[in-house]
């Protein structure tokens, strides 16, 4: 199970205004907090900064990289952001967040995941827009594992995201990703999954609980991988009790190692 940790994200109140306020500490502890709860890989995510996303993105990633030896994921629709934040990321085989099925963000993409050998997140997306059924979703896989492989991206190194919908704007996204999920371990068995679950329970009363949830319904449809906050100890802890349940962690040696480490009290 490789987890990505999201905290690093613009997008939230109080990272934008430590990069507002050039505050390095507070971006520091953040990225050591993530990697000593588990986190696999740190996501760095400043494409809310529009005017200077790339500047942002290379002060970002260097600190994070003074204080984590873990690999970082890169996270922007810019690709020049991403080349940026790739040019500083070192250590590790970096992960590319991410490429698509969309002609224009697919050629702007692919040369950064062959030049730095990255890890890439493949969105199920193409130029007709997000996709409404897990069939089209389907479709988009098959091409991007196609058009990846062809050009020389292993299999081990793509992660589908399915693209999570709220289940509050349809009663079957939840399903659909489910079976997109199964499709992909069934058809692609080197090939990996990864999403955020955040989505799942927007704008419903209770989300935290529908997030836990849908972590251990995709965790059984193939989901091996999850972009999520690792200092959420409830999250972590049904992700650790599910591996285990799953067959997925072999004599609980995690399982175990985390309930010594105290995750599961308080």
């Amino acid at each position: 199970m490789l987890i990505v940790g999201e905290l690093i994200n613009t997008s939230r109140k109080a990272i934008k205004e430590a990069v507002a306020n050039s505050d390095e500490n507070y971006i520091r502890d953040i990225a050591k907090k993530q990697a000593e709860a588990g986190a696999h890989y740190i996501d760095v995510n400043c494409g809310t900064m529009v005017d200077n996303e790339p500047e942002v993105m290379g002060w970002l990633v260097k600190l994070v990289r003074d204080v984590v030896d873990v690999p970082l994921c890169i996270d922007s629709p810019s690709p020049v952001a991403l080349a940026a934040g790739l040019e500083l990321a070192a250590k590790g085989q970096p992960m590319i967040n991410s490429i698509t099925a969309e002609k224009e963000r697919y050629s702007a993409v692919l040369p950064l995941v062959l030049k730095y050998k990255a890890k890439v997140v493949a969105l199920c997306m193409d130029d007709t827009g997000m996709p409404d059924t897990a069939e089209q979703r389907i479709d988009i896989v098959r091409k991007l594992v196609a058009d990846l492989t062809a050009a020389g991206v292993p299999e081990e190194d793509i992660y589908f995201d399915p693209l999570v919908k709220p289940v509050s704007t349809g009663d079957q996204a939840g399903m659909e990703v489910l079976e997109t999920l199964r499709f992909i371990k069934g058809e692609y068995p080197k090939v990996h999954n990864i999403c955020g679950l955040s989505n799942i329970g927007f704008g419903l009363p209770n989300r935290k609980v529908l997030n836990q949830v849908f972590m251990i319904q995709t965790m059984t449809a193939g989901m091996d991988s999850y972009i999520m906050d690792p200092l959420d100890k409830t999250m972590m802890g049904f992700l650790y009790a599910s591996m285990a349940l799953l067959g997925k962690d072999p004599y609980c040696v995690n399982y175990l190692k985390v309930h010594r480490q105290g995750l599961y009290q308080g």
